[in-house]
């Protein structure tokens, strides 16, 4: 079997910066409030008028990865898109990807596993490249979640967190096995699905129809939900153990890690990690502070900006960690 390895990387987020004290004008909060739970100073929020959507996004960052990657769009064999704010409710975003790219009628798929749809979708290109299935995959992580955010007091534990952004990769075959990515590890625990999720518009809660006929201002189903405490409690400890079953499988020391790129949900979450891991900040990337939480565009745009300031180079040992809605989680271990 082969391997697969990361040969090209790119990102974008909008234009438009929204500083807490931006927030402040809009909601009751403040800067301090902000930066003392989530570590977060500002976010990109695109403006309905400039038309960006999660598709743009993604096509911005899935052409500059593939310039980087020095193949041709037509090379491309296979799109995976994660994100949790498509364009329409169906069909998902890879499909117009497809289309946008014009590449021919190669195959699209969709993953909705929110914060760790990034890992998810890395680990599913993983085995198709691995099996001989396909030889060059773009993977896109994209969201466009501030046209969807509560932005009044009432929301403000959403709305202060979450960023719009996308990133992504191409992955191509490698033959040595212990070069690219090593290995993958995947979790979920649904019984906790609703400390983090959006309830409508569903098929089997509550459709457009209900809500419409309804028109109940106080309907919050349709606004994204976090049980915060909840949220960060069970992070800290599946973070951790998601992170040691990579090392662990291949047989190496928390010490061997040149650099950890965790979902970007949370700085204080990032911080508690890499003290447990007793890893040094040149080991760890974080760029919440100036994007916020970009859900499923967070590894991949911190991934593309850490190989941009050369925080990556040949023969690091890179570890991606998730953990978000669904609960799901994973990890990614990558010789870079």
């Amino acid at each position: 079997m082969y391997n697969s390895k990361i040969i090209g990387l790119g990102h974008y987020v909008p234009d438009n910066v929204v500083t807490n004290d931006d927030l402040s004008k809009i909601i009751d909060t403040n800067d301090e409030w902000i930066q003392e739970r989530t570590g977060i100073k500002e976010r990109r929020w695109a403006k309905p008028e400039d038309k960006e959507t999660t598709f743009t996004m993604g096509l911005t960052a899935a052409k500059r990865a593939i310039a980087h990657s020095g193949l041709d769009k037509d090379e491309i064999d296979f799109i995976i898109f994660a994100t949790l704010s498509p364009d329409y409710y169906f069909p998902g975003p890879g499909v117009q990807i497809q289309e946008a790219l014009d590449i021919g009628t190669i195959g699209a798929l969709d993953v909705r596993n929110q914060c760790s749809g990034f890992v998810y979708a890395v680990s599913v290109a993983d085995q198709f490249i691995k099996t001989g299935m396909y030889k060059n995959i773009l993977v896109i992580g994209s969201e466009l979640q501030s046209h969807g955010i509560d932005k009044t007091t009432r929301g403000r534990n959403i709305s202060v967190i979450f960023g719009d952004g996308a990133g992504a990769a191409v992955l191509t075959r490698e033959e040595d096995n212990t070069k690219g990515i090593l290995s993958t590890h995947l979790h979920s625990e649904g019984k906790h699905a609703l400390e983090l999720a959006t309830e409508a518009p569903g098929m089997g809660t509550r459709w457009v129809t209900d809500i419409i006929e309804e028109n109940n201002p106080d309907d919050l189903s349709y606004f994204p939900y976090m049980n915060g405490q909840f949220v960060f409690k069970h992070a800290v400890v599946r973070f951790s153990e998601v992170i040691i079953e990579g090392l662990v499988k291949n047989n190496l020391k928390k010490e061997s890690i040149d650099l950890l790129i965790p979902h970007q949900a949370n700085l204080r979450i990032s911080q508690f990690i890499q003290k447990k891991f007793d890893l040094t900040d040149d080991q760890v990337f974080n760029n919440i502070q100036k994007y916020g939480n970009t859900t499923a565009a967070s590894i991949p745009i911190a991934l593309s900006e850490a190989w941009e300031e050369g925080r990556i180079k040949d023969g690091d040992l890179v570890v991606l960690a998730a953990f978000g809605s669904g609960f799901t989680w994973g990890s990614v271990v990558i010789r870079w």
